[in-house]
């Protein structure tokens, strides 16, 4: 468990790019369906009972929401998609909103992708893979809600997933995750940390 992450801060929330924080530093971006257990898993990660928001309303994410790590480190929160009853106006606003997001952020160096593990690869978990794929950015994804299926049956979800992703032609990890029972948390910490160092040493590269 890195600790560093359990000091993350709300920073801004912000319907449009131009309000986001200065591109600089380095950004991962939680990405998932309205009812994934997105915000949830953040929460968990950072120990933080009420950093995101959470709703019994699924598609309460509605900003991108910056949350500050350390001073060149931080979290984005991604407008949860494809659940939430809203007019459909709205959701090619949130749509457009990611796209501009993470086709122009420069500082964006991973995504973690919530899946609830009882609907894996929905059309919208398929665009953000395609996406991830096209931009060449490492993906982990996290099988939320594990506790919901008995042991045997989510090991074969997670096999069944990592089947179909097996021939990817970027990094993709995956994992089991539960923010009610805490577990996977270490695994998620790490695959972060990877994230964020390959990408401190892409940026700042050893002279031979």
């Amino acid at each position: 468990m890195n600790p560093v992450y359990h000091q993350a801060k709300f920073i801004n929330s912000s319907p449009h790019l131009k309000d986001t924080p200065d591109d600089q530093g380095l950004e991962i971006a939680f990405a998932g369906r309205s009812n994934a257990g997105k915000s949830s898993a953040i929460n968990t990660l950072t120990r933080q009972n009420s950093l995101a928001r959470i709703s019994k309303t699924p598609g309460r994410t509605q900003m991108l929401n910056f949350f500050a790590i350390t001073e060149h480190q931080r979290f984005v929160d991604l407008p949860g998609y494809g659940y939430a009853k809203v007019p459909e106006a709205v959701k090619k606003q949130w749509h457009a909103l990611m796209e501009t997001y993470l086709s122009q952020r420069k500082s964006l160096c991973g995504i973690v992708l919530v899946m609830d593990i009882r609907h894996p690869l929905t059309e919208f978990d398929w665009q953000m893979i395609d996406w991830c794929q096209h931009s060449g950015l490492p993906l982990h994804i996290l099988l939320s809600k594990a506790d919901k299926l008995n042991y045997g049956a989510a090991k074969n979800t997670l096999l069944a997933v990592q089947k179909e992703l097996k021939d990817s032609p970027v990094p993709i990890t995956l994992q089991l995750f539960s923010s009610l029972k805490k577990t996977g948390v270490d695994e998620v910490h790490q695959a972060i940390d990877l994230f964020f160092s390959l990408s401190q040493v892409e940026m700042n590269p050893v002279d031979e």
